[in-house]
């Protein structure tokens, strides 16, 4: 699903800490998901209006991102606010970073840029378990496939509920090209109960999906 048609997975939570930047992309497009100091998410273009330098190689302050090349700040809302080569100019309202919006829910942070679109509703679903973000040279059609060999009834929409030895595991596809697939993949329950041996169970379950479709393997096995 591209940005502009709705909700599209980006990055587990949990691998976003306060302070510090990643980049990704959708569908060819380059963006960087920060959060800033106060714990909110962002999720804006990747790039530097200024040279174009990528704003997921800089660093975070407080509640601004700068620009690793010439230290540029950009404020929330992707206003630049100091160029430290004109410590004392008022920075035109013009220089600024293009933003999408951006929720979080699940344990994975979302980014959009459609007015009225609707995040995921998981009903009766109030915690989650973080596994990991699994990159897949593989189209984002098999990479669904291969899930719904394991539960049939995995994929209602984009982003499937896959069921494994009494576990819900959600697989948030996002797809980053025609030949690569994101799969940000959270246990449905309480990290009380799933931390721990659950987590580096489903993450090897997951390396070993990867290794099944890279390698063109029609078949994938359920884990026991």
């Amino acid at each position: 699903m591209k940005l502009e048609a709705g909700w599209v997975p980006v990055a587990l939570s949990s691998s976003i800490e306060p302070g510090t930047s990643a980049g990704a992309v959708v569908e060819g497009s380059e963006i960087v998901v920060w959060r800033d100091n106060s714990g909110n998410a962002h999720v804006w273009e990747d790039r530097c209006p200024h040279r174009g330098m990528r704003m997921s190689f800089g660093f975070v302050r407080g509640d601004h991102i700068a620009c690793l090349y010439h230290g540029w700040q950009y404020d929330t809302a992707g206003q630049c606010r100091y160029i430290p080569a004109h410590p004392t100019l008022e920075v035109p309202q013009t220089i600024k970073v293009p933003t999408y919006s951006a929720e979080e829910r699940y344990g994975i942070v979302w980014a959009t840029t459609a007015e009225n679109a609707s995040l995921p509703d998981i009903g009766g679903v109030t915690d989650v378990t973080p596994v990991r973000s699994l990159y897949i040279e593989s189209a984002a059609d098999d990479v669904r496939a291969a899930l719904s060999v394991i539960d049939p009834t995995a994929f209602a929409g984009n982003d499937g509920i896959v069921s494994l030895g009494g576990d819900r595991l959600l697989t948030a596809v996002q797809v980053i090209s025609s030949e690569k697939t994101a799969l940000h993949i959270v246990i449905l329950g309480s990290p009380a109960v799933n931390a721990g041996a659950k987590q580096k169970h489903y993450a090897q379950w997951a390396e070993g999906l990867r290794f099944k479709l890279e390698s063109m393997v029609p078949a994938i096995a359920e884990v026991a």
